[in-house]
């Protein structure tokens, strides 16, 4: 098959066995129940209330049996077939319902839904003393469910965040009317948890988060006791929002943000400043097991540059589990404030029956422990290993306390990687210090550097002979002379968004069919079209293929990605990007706007759903896997949104304020993980501002740090429809503006001089190049 036939044609042939779609397929909707069921988080079992027993008798209180929200609203919502809610998952488990009870929330939600409500914005509903005292003569056993709808482009408030007083009260009549109570929650992310944490009449509790198309099944599935949870929290649970060091500023203004926190995000902050670990209620890796893990001979050893790491794990419970490692570095002291603690290592086991062990290995580069000196305690502009001892806690949290006896020793500090000083602040107020004091900014004034775009064009000159895409991949032409016979009219038209083609709904890039057509079917196709330039389609992610829903194809809609990151299972994500990789194959998509992998800074932010953690490591690591399983299957995975889109509320213009430690530490290192490792071949920038400057039209950060530091070679587009100036953008190294912009201004800016035609050029051939490297 020729190159590019799917793109050109839209022939929708399927890729299954004997000819079958393998979209939305019945192994593909297998695999959203595994990862669901992988990490689904066990956080409170006393009295080991759970699993349930089989001939139990259930109460379900709560909208969400039926509410179920199974992903995100906006680019991360999938479409498809079903989407499989709590009450339905106990059902098939063939649990005993209080059935006056669900059908009283069944009549209730489906009111809603006929009045043009959405699924998840239901408020609870007010349940009679009648009908919770009809529940309890039927058992003593009760499942509260607790959902929260999430969206893009809108965050949570702080209502949203602990519960309403309709949920209160019906929490109220459940623990004043019932013995054994399980607490579900079918949330995007970590929110109060403390009305139950200390509650003795709540038994056992679950963060189910947004389990995709199978998410109630798989809730069922551990309840039942038929799967022992596995899953480990990715981010910090703590006893109220204001716990939170981003709580404060969060509301503070829709035109900024200020990361005063600094580098102390998450578990960095409760681990580290005095007295902070007091508001914690679940730490950061924490979750339960039906069954208990024997942690032992922990032995660690180095050869200079790597320590390597050795683990057994013993299951010495009565139920088959996994477990997962992790391992944390721990710096003694020095000139430069530093977390207490950081993630180095993670590995989760096999499968482990009861009475089995399993030797886990894990390794971490020594020079990854080195911190970013931004303002020259030891050298400036400089990742530093500082002077001193490095020990490493090798547990199943961040509050794991067994310290190795093996110590790492830098005898004098060492200039691991000497840089340059890149998107610095220029307001930032004050920062964070390990000792819980703030400190004033040190803030720049100096114009943003400006870079060379690396290319240089030749002048614009016709060919004799039109030359084509395929003649410069077949090696008959050169890249340069190919470039040269287009007009800038026609550049322009390559660093744009494309209209849809077939099921597409998201617009594309490449060529433009500008058509001059007559009744009896005569074309002539012009510019971009005429050099064999394919328009290729991209899809929204990142929870599987994002159709519109009218087009009658269904997708398979996985967990979100805050709960695949609870999996702490590299393979599992993987596994999912190839399966999602071939559903966008199948249906002539060849790009996928996804993983998006921004930090969960503050609980509130509406988009958690669609990020992985608070760790940029954790963070990292999950989009790594998720780009090798997509780009292994020839589709072009999008890591996004780059960078410090941690907040929606004004999200095309805020400005987010950071230093640039906590920059590259905290809200680039997981891009910085993912480039890396798994070279993706397209990056999206944020619509938001950095230090000023918005995300794509800053130079220093995508010419200085993407390109010119960490050496990526692929395309960068915008998100859509941003505020940016498209001419900056392109100076800027933003190569693509979706979904479309004006070739007119562009030209003009080249007549101006505001924009040479190597700029151009060089952000046109950046595109042919990703499309050349398509399947």
């Amino acid at each position: 098959m020729e190159k590019w036939t799917r793109a050109k044609y839209q022939p929708c042939l399927p890729l299954g066995d004997n000819g079958s779609r393998i979209t939305g397929c019945d192994r593909h909707i297998a695999l959203s129940r595994k990862a669901a069921q992988e990490g689904i988080v066990l956080l409170k079992n006393e009295n080991k209330n759970l699993p349930l027993d089989k001939n139990a008798k259930i109460a379900i209180f709560g909208k969400a049996q039926f509410d179920y929200v199974q992903g995100g609203n906006g680019s991360g919502n999938v479409f498809g077939a079903y989407a499989r809610n709590i009450y339905e998952g106990l059902k098939l488990k063939g649990i005993a319902l209080c059935e006056e009870l669900s059908a009283y929330y069944h009549t209730y939600t489906s009111n809603c839904y006929q009045n043009g409500e959405w699924v998840g914005r239901l408020t609870e509903p007010e349940i009679s003393d009648e009908l919770v005292e009809k529940a309890a003569e039927f058992t003593d056993t009760a499942i509260i469910t607790i959902s929260r709808f999430s969206t893009e482009g809108g965050d949570f408030t702080n209502d949203d965040y602990y519960l309403s007083d309709n949920e209160t009260k019906m929490v109220k009549a459940v623990c004043e009317n019932f013995k054994h109570i399980t607490v579900l929650l079918n949330t995007g992310a970590m929110l109060d948890t403390s009305w139950f944490v200390n509650e003795p009449n709540i038994e056992s509790a679950l963060q189910i988060w947004l389990g995709g198309i199978e998410g109630g099944l798989a809730a069922a599935d551990i309840l039942t006791g038929e799967v022992n949870p596995s899953g480990k929290l990715s981010d910090t649970c703590v006893d109220s929002f204001d716990s939170y060091p981003s709580s404060a500023g969060f509301y503070e203004s829709d035109d900024y943000v200020q990361y005063t926190e600094d580098i102390f995000v998450g578990y960095r902050y409760f681990d580290t400043i005095p007295k902070a670990d007091k508001s914690v209620v679940y730490p950061f890796g924490y979750g339960l097991s039906y069954t208990s893990f024997d942690i032992a001979d922990v032995k660690l050893c180095d050869n200079g540059e790597q320590i390597f790491i050795s683990v057994k794990v013993t299951n010495t419970g009565e139920y088959s589990g996994k477990e997962v490692i992790q391992v944390y570095s721990c710096p003694s002291g020095g000139e430069i404030t530093k977390p207490k603690k950081e993630l180095r290592a993670f590995k989760k086991t096999p499968l482990l029956e009861p009475g089995e062990s399993y030797t886990v290995m894990l390794s971490l580069n020594i020079d990854d422990m080195a911190v970013y000196d931004d303002l020259g305690q030891i050298q400036k502009s400089a990742y530093v290993l500082e002077k001193g001892e490095y020990r490493f806690i090798v547990g199943n949290s961040s509050a794991s306390t067994n310290i190795s006896e093996y110590v790492f020793r830098v005898s004098e500090s060492k200039i691991v990687k000497q840089l340059t000083e890149l998107c610095p602040p220029r307001e930032l107020r004050e920062r964070l210090n390990a000792d819980g004091r703030y400190t004033p900014s040190v803030n720049t004034n100096r114009e943003q550097l400006t870079f060379d775009c690396g290319y240089t064009a030749l002048d614009y000159q016709k060919a004799d002979e039109t030359i084509v895409l395929s003649d410069v991949v077949e090696g008959k032409a050169d890249m340069d002379r190919y470039i040269a016979q287009f007009t800038d009219a026609d550049l322009a038209e390559l660093v744009k968004g494309q209209p849809n083609l077939g099921i597409a709904n998201t617009c594309g890039i490449g060529g433009a069919r500008i058509i001059n057509g007559t009744d009896e079917g005569v074309y002539t196709f012009k510019g971009v079209d005429k050099h064999g330039v394919p328009r290729v389609m991209a899809a929204d992610g990142p929870a599987g293929l994002r159709l519109h829903k009218g087009c009658g194809i269904y997708t398979t809609a996985f967990p979100v990605a805050a709960m695949l990151a609870a999996t702490w299972n590299v393979d599992i994500v993987e596994e999912i990007g190839k399966a999602i990789a071939l559903e966008i194959k199948e249906n002539n998509i060849s790009i996928w706007l996804a993983p998006a992998l921004n930090i969960h800074r503050n609980p509130l932010c509406g988009r958690n759903y669609e990020y992985y953690s608070e760790d940029p490591f954790v963070a990292g690591k999950m989009a790594a896997a998720m780009v090798h399983g997509v780009q292994s299957c020839g589709i072009v995975a999008v890591p996004k949104h780059f960078a410090c889109n941690n907040k929606e509320t004004n999200r095309f213009e805020s400005d987010s304020v950071v230093s640039e430690r906590a920059l590259r530490e905290i809200y680039i290192k997981a891009f910085e993980i993912c480039v890396k490792e798994s070279k993706p071949q397209a990056i999206m920038t944020a619509y938001n501002k950095i230090n000023g400057t918005f995300a794509s039209e800053n130079e220093e950060l995508l010419m200085g740090i993407l390109r010119g530091e960490w050496g990526f070679q692929g395309l960068v587009m915008s998100d859509w429809a941003n505020k940016a100036d498209h001419v900056k953008e392109i100076k800027a190294g933003n190569d693509v503006r979706m979904p479309d912009a004006d070739n007119a201004y562009i030209v003009e800016a080249i007549e101006k001089g505001k924009l040479s035609r190597s700029e151009l050029a060089a952000c046109a051939k950046r595109t042919l190049e990703m499309i050349i490297d398509m399947e």
